[in-house]
């Protein structure tokens, strides 16, 4: 996501390291390489100048102390450090302050109108919207308002038929009727939640604004959201104005962030109108929407990840109970595929995989050109399913005849069948190897405790943090005498398979 965005910011990065004292000159080719990747990500111009003065009056005026205290500890911290914070807390100003909260308690039922441009995703969007909340525990009805595309309407009802949510049509052609029927509807069935779905056009124009006008009116909707597309870069801009000039917008989606280097027209939407982009869209899946929060995405922009993401889609993907389990197999040495191909379907339920890369913390950018592939766990997942339960226990009798059927049977090469499992060894290995020291090895781990501790926040503390999103604290796992004994004998038979 936003891959010119955080090529310039990393630039910027290269060109500070190092620097025991930091020139004018130096901030001036920085700011150089942060305006290039800016414009070139299709933010809009006023807005790049104005956030490029704000960084270089903080970075020549501010007094660089080369250390700070926080909870009593002494953190040594950089010029290059007190740069990248500037740039931190600006991306996060310009972004925010988030407002991602929707009011929807006040009424019941409360409704929630979706507007847009076609082609923005707006039907879509109102699905994942319609999943988001249903997880939360609201009782969601859609709202097929969208009488100009006939198409939207199946669509709708197949994005709820998907997610188990009630959908209300109607073959009248007035969309305001439709949606004051809709709200009567609601409230015989004791929704808590109303989302319609209203029309759109390719481009802007009175018709479509007299139209959800009219709607707005007819039925007072708590939430407005306009549906923006990233991917029309300047336009989306323009159309946000247009539309928060003719009626009550609340906030903003901004969807497909993930689908083109354009998508920097995310940072002057909020700039520009003044109203709040309250979710984010990812892809196609209807799992693919994120709660607003600008210091996340500015943590991403500057490759130091999203770990507060990571693990809100973490705990919507894993069972505490099967965690815990898993986890005491873990220390018995018992990892075997079995484990490997729930750790894969637990993967492809978070999302796809450049977008988990990109929210861990330390690991930065791909290589350019580089693509991390979907379908290599498509293809872990067929290779495992075409083994015997013996042979995902105990991998190491895969050899021979066993190979060339396992990869028959998943319509593979037996070189295949040999790669995965040496990303099984080595995977194991490596998991057996784990220490809670190893994060101060991992480049850039410590640049962005600095960061955060300058910034205010507890890393050490995340389990709180955790805690505060209602996310259960796992327990640690603890081996009982018997299951101390078993690993014991398990490690000797090991040895004497060795020596022989």
């Amino acid at each position: 996501m936003l891959d010119i965005l955080k090529q310039g910011f990393s630039n910027a990065k290269l060109k500070l390291q190092g620097k025991a004292h930091i020139s004018e000159n130096v901030i001036d080719q920085a700011c150089a390489d942060i305006k290039t990747s800016l414009l070139e990500a299709d933010v809009q111009l006023d807005v790049v100048r104005k956030f490029l003065a704000r960084v270089k009056e903080k970075a020549l005026g501010e007094i660089v102390n080369v250390s700070i205290r926080h909870n009593d500890q002494k953190i040594r911290i950089t010029p290059h450090d007190h740069f990248i914070k500037i740039c931190q807390d600006e991306l996060e100003g310009l972004m925010g302050p988030a407002d991602s909260k929707l009011y929807i308690d006040e009424v019941k039922p409360s409704i929630i109108m979706a507007v847009g441009l076609q082609g923005s995703g707006k039907t879509t969007t109102c699905g994942k919207l319609a999943k988001f909340l249903t997880a939360e525990g609201k009782k969601v009805l859609l709202v097929a308002a969208d009488t100009s595309r006939p198409a939207a309407r199946e669509q709708l009802k197949i994005l709820g038929a998907q997610i188990n949510v009630p959908v209300f049509t109607d073959d009248r052609p007035d969309p305001v009727s439709i949606a004051q029927d809709s709200v009567r509807y609601a409230q015989e069935h004791g929704m808590d939640v109303i989302i319609i779905d209203t029309a759109g056009r390719v481009t802007i124009d009175e018709a479509l604004m007299h139209e959800l006008s009219r709607i707005e009116k007819a039925i007072h909707p708590q939430e407005t959201l306009l549906v923006c597309d990233a991917m029309i870069g300047q336009e989306s801009v323009t159309t946000a104005r247009a539309f928060a000039e003719k009626i009550s917008l609340s906030g903003f989606i901004v969807t497909k962030l993930d689908g083109d280097t354009r998508g920097g027209a995310a940072l002057s939407i909020k700039e520009v109108t003044g109203k709040p982009i309250k979710f984010i869209g990812m892809g196609e899946a209807l799992s693919g929407l994120e709660e607003f929060r600008p210091e996340g995405l500015a943590s991403r922009i500057l490759g130091f990840g999203d770990i507060v993401s990571l693990v809100k889609d973490f705990e919507k993907a894993v069972d505490t109970k099967t965690a815990e389990e898993e986890a005491k197999k873990l220390l018995r040495g018992e990892f075997s595929l079995n484990d490997f191909l729930t750790q894969v379907k637990m993967i492809k339920s978070m999302g796809p995989l450049q977008d988990i890369f990109e929210k861990m913390p330390f690991m930065g950018s791909l290589p350019q050109g580089a693509v991390l592939d979907d379908g290599e766990l498509v293809k872990v997942e067929a290779l495992i399913n075409s083994m015997t339960h013996a042979e995902r226990e105990h991998p190491s009798m895969i050899t021979g005849k066993r190979l060339e059927r396992i990869a028959k049977g998943a319509g593979r090469k037996t070189y295949d069948v040999q790669e995965l499992l040496r990303k099984y060894f080595m995977m194991k290995k490596m998991l057996g190897g784990l220490s809670p020291g190893i994060g101060g090895k991992l480049k850039g781990f410590k640049q962005f405790r600095r960061l955060q501790k300058m910034s205010g926040f507890n890393f050490d503390g995340m389990m709180e943090e955790m805690n505060h999103m209602n996310i259960p604290k796992p327990e640690v796992p603890s081996l009982s005498e018997e299951e101390k004994r078993k690993l014991r004998n398990k490690k000797k038979r090991d040895k004497k398979k060795k020596r022989k």
